[in-house]
């Protein structure tokens, strides 16, 4: 039989905040029950179920839009639609990948010549930062950033649930 639970207990035990619960009833990603005519609105373990499955997809970096497209597939018919969405998942993975190897490079050239450079000359970190026209290292990171992701769309404001918003009192 199905516990019936609050959303409280309901947050707790899917490992998440009760606005969190409410984030994902407001973005269509759960079902927000009705209200008896006296008392609360009560979940299921299915609702555990389907919170925690969220949180598995974000882990993995799918956006909501994207997660909101898997809780649609289910069945072996569509293990396919699911394989295509998870492989531009990984597309777009090792394209960000490439470019973090870009500005590693870029920055570890600038931290190697800021060590090599007269103390009393100006920062070559900052001259590359100000610099009027693009070096060998800008256009590196230039040609990785006009590089269109794959699968773009993800990782808008608006899929940051808010366990992992910072509040104004810095509690999360």
């Amino acid at each position: 039989m199905t516990e019936k639970m609050t959303i409280s207990r309901l947050a707790a035990a899917a490992g998440v905040n009760v606005e969190t619960v409410r984030f994902y009833q407001r973005s269509g990603l759960i079902a927000e029950p009705i209200r008896p005519v006296e008392g609360y609105r009560t979940y299921g373990d299915d609702d555990v179920s389907r919170i925690r499955f969220i949180k598995r997809a974000q882990l993995l970096g799918f956006a909501l839009d994207e997660i909101a497209i898997l809780l649609k597939l289910e069945g072996a018919r569509t293990c396919a639609d699911t394989r295509d969405l998870a492989a531009k998942k990984l597309a777009m993975v090792e394209a960000k990948i490439g470019d973090l190897l870009a500005i590693k490079t870029a920055l570890a050239t600038m931290v190697a010549r800021c060590a090599t450079e007269d103390p009393g000359e100006a920062c070559p970190i900052i001259q590359t930062l100000i610099g009027d026209r693009p070096g060998p290292i800008e256009r590196n990171l230039l040609r990785a950033a006009a590089q269109p992701l794959v699968g773009a769309g993800g990782g808008a404001a608006s899929d940051t649930p808010p366990e992992r918003q910072t509040s104004t009192t810095g509690e999360r």
